[in-house]
């Protein structure tokens, strides 16, 4: 796939900082720059390169709508920090309140809908609302299914993950914020029961505090160093078409496929239900506390045990300190997309929308989203390890809610008042 804007490393590496950010992805990488803000002296340790896994590849949605009621507060903060994204960083990424709108063509569809909107959209006082089969048919002038309504958001927007990541990272190195990649952190030093470093492929680096915003790798890292984490991974296929006169400015999801505007003229297309959940050890491990929601949600995926399964098995869940780590066998998770599921949607998306049919797919690509039993993210300080703290488990809702995880990630870290309750967030939530 398209690689993401690249980042400059940092070349001399500190013996000591205040914090140490593990992992280059958004979460990673908006807690540094939040940091770097603040005044402390921060280095992030990325394997790879900086957003070179989910946040890259991700649909580049950010939006309200039909979220888990315990991510309202934290979009509603994130969004404000998307409007101020380009001032911020100085770049353009890609941001742009184009609107979102989820078009259903059954009754049940619909219901749902309007069961999440009278739940959560309006005791939230949310500008999403419910449109009407005219309307949600104006919005699809040449669709060849009649809906019967819908739930549309104008606020709602999008922005590139591949310019996006970056452009924070580079604001960051230019808070003071050191960033190195291709180094991977192999572990936790403590002192005194307390984080006091960590142990780099490189080197030693001493810090008071530690945040592990691994995305896909956190469950890995955390066993090594003792703690639980329950989490697995999903394979998400995405596709861009080439540019491409459509009319269609506002991001749409319907049937079997969902869709945005790129800043190049074409449009980043999806399933826009299915993922492939591939069977892996971790899978046996964890059946139990991921089974309600497996059970809730089984229609949403598709399951197969295959050449991951041998890979995930052959990599190390226990290593020394200064022995080479999973984290340097495997730089980037880069997975092959699934064609099924990209021909479905793109077929359905053909057949309902006659202004696609001349589309052209330039690229495919794949993705490696880590979920969380409850599919919210988990951000916080883990009780058991003072001193670390986890922003990870975004379960696909990451790029989204990004800029606001890690202000929320840096206030927790400093001991400041926490811009939304940070309680639904809780690492302990898990174990009670």
């Amino acid at each position: 796939m398209s690689l993401p804007s690249p980042v400059t490393s940092d070349r001399d590496r500190p013996t000591k900082v205040d914090v140490v950010v593990i992992g280059g992805g958004i979460a990673g990488i908006a807690t540094a720059l939040e940091l770097g803000e603040r005044g402390n002296s921060v280095a992030v340790f990325e394997k790879g390169i900086v957003a070179g896994e989910q946040s890259s590849r991700n649909w580049g949605w950010c939006r309200r709508m039909g979220r888990d009621p315990r991510e309202l507060p934290l979009i509603e903060e994130s969004m404000r920090l998307w409007q101020q994204m380009h001032q911020r960083t100085g770049e353009d990424v890609g941001f742009r309140e184009c609107g979102i709108a989820y078009l259903c063509d059954s009754e049940e569809k619909l219901a749902a809908r309007q069961r999440w909107y009278q739940n959560h959209a309006q005791p939230y006082g949310l500008s999403s609302r419910m449109v009407s089969a005219e309307e949600a048919n104006a919005l699809t002038p040449d669709s060849t299914v009649p809906w019967l309504g819908g739930l549309f958001t104008a606020e709602d927007g999008r922005a590139e993950p591949v310019l996006a990541v970056p452009a924070m990272a580079r604001a960051a190195q230019k808070c003071g914020v050191k960033i190195f990649q291709h180094c991977a952190v192999r572990g936790l030093q403590q002192q005194a029961g307390r984080i006091s470093g960590v142990v780099t492929e490189h080197g030693e680096i001493s810090c008071d505090a530690v945040v592990l915003a691994g995305g896909a790798w956190s469950r890995r890292f955390c066993h090594n160093a003792g703690i639980g984490l329950p989490q697995l991974t999903v394979v998400n296929s995405v596709m861009r078409t080439a540019p491409l006169q459509t009319g269609y400015d506002h991001s749409l999801a319907a049937r079997d496929f969902a869709f945005r505007k790129r800043m190049d003229g074409g449009y980043t297309v999806a399933h826009a239900t299915l993922s492939m959940a591939d069977i892996l050890p971790d899978s046996f491990r964890l059946a139990p506390e991921f089974w309600p929601v497996l059970k809730e949600e089984w229609r949403d995926f598709r399951f197969r045990i295959g050449q991951r399964f041998v890979d995930e098995a052959r990599l190390k869940r226990r290593w020394e300190l200064d022995e080479e780590s999973p984290f340097e066998q495997v730089r980037i998770l880069d997975p092959k997309p699934i064609a099924s599921i990209q021909q479905a949607a793109m077929h359905s998306l053909k057949n309902t929308l006659p202004a696609f049919t001349n589309a052209k797919i330039e690229e495919t690509w794949a993705g490696v989203i880590d979920v969380t039993p409850d599919v919210v993210p988990v951000i916080s300080p883990v009780a058991e390890r003072e001193g670390f703290y986890l922003a990870t488990g975004f379960s696909g809702h990451g790029f989204g809610l990004g800029p606001g995880a890690g202000k929320l990630m840096a206030q927790i870290v400093n001991g400041e008042t926490p811009c939304v309750n940070p309680e639904p967030f809780r690492y302990e939530r898990f174990f009670q």
